[in-house]
């Protein structure tokens, strides 16, 4: 007697891989033409959200269903771009727990996050490391160089010391050239990978003139697109004015960090511009009327340099408001949200830069130990999730306005 069940089971498979290669061909590249992101011909608006736990939580089979479970959410909020982590260095459940060596079992659960991405219609942006010693980032690096001998200062050599720019190089060709152990693709090749990120918010507070950050998003960009030329790549930078203009200087809230929005972003490598927003953090003595109205000064000053200096396009890829804050209540929350999505949708609707934002942070239920305060959680925040679903609905509406431009040309 025939066994129907591995019968049915050996046809579902053919026809799952079938429909992955088929999406794979139908998903086309994201690409840049001047100041927008173009897919499949037409340009490219969207909404998303952070959730730089995915891999993380993907390694443990017990816990997968979080993913498709955020995915599937994110989804029905209209939500198109991820931004996550390709980073877990040394320390706890590791990727790459020595310069070179990596954790398999780590590195499918990212295997498993892009093929869910895909399924659900999202895009990826992948950052490589961190600034901050928060899984490992650059600390890591650097004492990894330190076990092998190297003479450093401290944390900032990362940027200039040879040993461990090499070290960075190898975790790139590593990821890039990776093999979806679910797909079959490798990442250098798969479409759902929208960008790559070179590192979460980069910082030298030693050369505050911004030369070293410049020298090391040249040298580092150029490497990675000589392994991958088909996707978009960005710095990871939270949007602080540097030495380029000081005049501009002045739109920084009162501190310098050795980046450049201007000069690092016009590196030729370098495909489109972010930046990060958080008032509450930084102007922390400030009252929220005083915070919203920096905000509303930071997004459109950004706006209109990436627009008419850097004219690449821009995404907000960090926002949010913490709930730890004193006298914290959604209304304040909820405005920020508007005032970031309002700006996007002014600028996207006028066939500006903007391309969208990207709230911190996304988490499903059942997650309470990544509560950091900021996090959203669909049903546990009713006017903040219209909100969110709004403005999905909104550049989505953009976005067929124009493609119906396109097709009225031909």
């Amino acid at each position: 007697m025939k066994n129907w069940g591995i019968y049915f089971l050996i046809i579902f498979l053919i026809h799952e891989q079938r429909f992955l290669h088929q999406v794979a061909a139908e998903d086309g590249f994201m690409r840049r033409e001047g100041v927008h992101f173009m897919l499949n011909g037409s340009q490219f608006y969207a909404n998303g959200f952070n959730a730089y736990w995915l891999m993380y939580i993907a390694s443990d089979p017990s816990q997968k269903n979080k993913i498709s479970s955020a995915f599937q959410q994110a989804a029905n909020h209209g939500l198109t771009i991820a931004r996550t982590w390709a980073f877990r260095d040394g320390g706890y459940s590791p990727l790459q727990y020595s310069p070179g060596s990596y954790n398999e079992q780590m590195f499918q659960g990212l295997d498993f996050v892009i093929f869910e991405a895909r399924k659900y219609g999202i895009k990826l942006i992948l950052s490589l490391v961190n600034n901050y010693e928060d899984f490992g980032g650059k600390k890591q690096y650097v004492n990894w160089a330190r076990n092998q001998g190297q003479n450093i200062a401290s944390d900032d050599d990362f940027f200039t010391n040879s040993v461990i720019k090499e070290y960075y190089k190898n975790h790139i060709k590593t990821v890039l050239t990776r093999h979806n152990g679910i797909t079959g693709i490798a990442y250098k090749d798969d479409p759902t990978i929208m960008a790559w990120e070179l590192m979460n918010e980069p910082r030298c507070t030693t050369d505050a003139s911004g030369r070293t950050i410049q020298a090391w998003i040249s040298e580092m960009a150029s490497y990675l697109k000589s392994i991958d030329s088909s996707h978009l790549l960005e710095v990871g930078l939270e949007g602080f004015y540097g030495q380029s203009d000081s005049h501009k200087q002045q739109n920084n809230p009162y501190f310098q960090v050795g980046t450049d929005f201007i000069a690092n972003n016009q590196i030729v490598d370098i495909d489109f511009a972010t930046v990060h927003s958080y008032p509450d953090q930084w102007l922390t003595s400030q009252n929220d009327e005083a915070q919203i109205s920096f905000l509303n000064n930071w997004l459109q000053s950004h706006i209109q340099d990436a627009q008419n200096i850097v004219q690449k396009p821009l995404i907000f890829a960090e926002f949010g408001k913490s709930s730890r804050d004193p006298a914290y209540n959604t209304y304040q929350r909820d405005l920020l949200f508007n005032t970031v999505y309002s700006a996007i949708y002014l600028s996207a609707g006028g066939g500006g830069v903007a391309a969208g934002g990207l709230f911190w942070q996304l988490l499903t239920e059942g997650m309470d130990n990544f509560r950091d305060g900021y996090e959203i959680i669909f049903n546990e925040s009713q006017s903040t999730a219209s909100l969110i679903a709004e403005e999905s609905r909104k550049l989505n509406k953009i976005r067929k306005m124009y493609r119906e431009v396109e097709e009225n040309k031909e």
